[in-house]
């Protein structure tokens, strides 16, 4: 795991809380039009099938408060930008537990998610530590996590039913800005400026770091095809190929540094 030795971007923790919640409702109000033939439908994640994914969406939001209930652990062991390069080593228990997940109402379980994540939440201390698969980690950078597994996770649910739920521009911005950090994290210099306009601007990569005007290094896209490039939904090649990703520079080339979470 790379060395979270970049100073962390701050987060409004009001507001991440509320997008975590406006973006599972955004899918809580999607899943709830889906027909038992959608739900039984194939997604692009593995063998899960819609119903699957969505199980798994409740389960995300789900852990902050199955995590609150659970005792604080004495020390802090995971910093926010440790966390996208943790995540690999959990798919095989992520999917074992989302299989587990009684999913024959999904409504009921989307209510009393949304219930329980909000009763938890109330009062408690952004710098109480909850005990994640990895570690003791603050809540409010757990908070971030979520909008990255949502924001994740919707465009998956899009993909495999053609809805177009919509992203909370919130959950958007703090998905985008976490996982341009961590890209600076595991390249880290001044070679290169990544640039997710409207969110995230990143300097990475090692070489000549350039300080006036515009630099010789520079990629450039949108955020939900940066965030499929970061989470191997996409590749380099193909978002070149289709115009999604514009690059100058002899540097401005990330294929090898991509996906940032497995």
């Amino acid at each position: 795991m790379p060395p979270a030795k970049k100073r962390t971007r701050s987060y409004d923790s009001a507001k991440t809380r509320a997008a975590v919640l406006a973006q599972f409702e955004n899918v809580r109000t999607a899943v709830a039009t889906l027909t038992p033939e959608q739900l039984d439908g194939p997604t692009r994640l593995g063998a899960w099938t819609v119903r699957e994914l969505a199980a798994h969406l409740t389960a995300v939001v789900g852990a902050v408060a199955r995590y609150l209930a659970a005792p604080e652990p004495e020390r802090q062991e995971l910093t926010l930008l440790d966390w996208p390069f943790a995540t690999i080593t959990a798919a095989e228990q992520v999917d074992e537990d989302t299989r587990a997940i009684d999913a024959d109402d999904l409504a009921a379980l989307y209510a009393a998610t949304a219930e329980q994540y909000t009763q938890r939440l109330a009062g408690a201390s952004d710098d109480r530590l909850v005990p994640t698969r990895f570690g003791g980690m603050r809540l409010a950078d757990f908070l971030v996590t979520r909008t990255v597994e949502l924001v994740v996770h919707t465009d998956d649910l899009n993909a495999a039913t053609g809805l177009d739920v919509p992203y909370d521009r919130q959950a958007l911005a703090a998905c985008t800005r976490l996982l341009a950090d961590a890209l600076a994290v595991k390249a880290a210099g001044g070679a290169v400026e990544v640039r997710i306009p409207p969110f995230a601007v990143v300097q990475c990569v090692e070489g000549p770091r350039h300080t006036r005007g515009t630099p010789p290094n520079v990629v450039e896209t949108d955020p939900l095809t940066w965030i499929r490039l970061a989470t191997g939904r996409t590749d380099w090649a193909t978002e070149r190929a289709a115009a999604r990703v514009s690059a100058s520079g002899e540097r401005a080339d990330l294929a090898d540094l991509l996906p940032i979470m497995g």
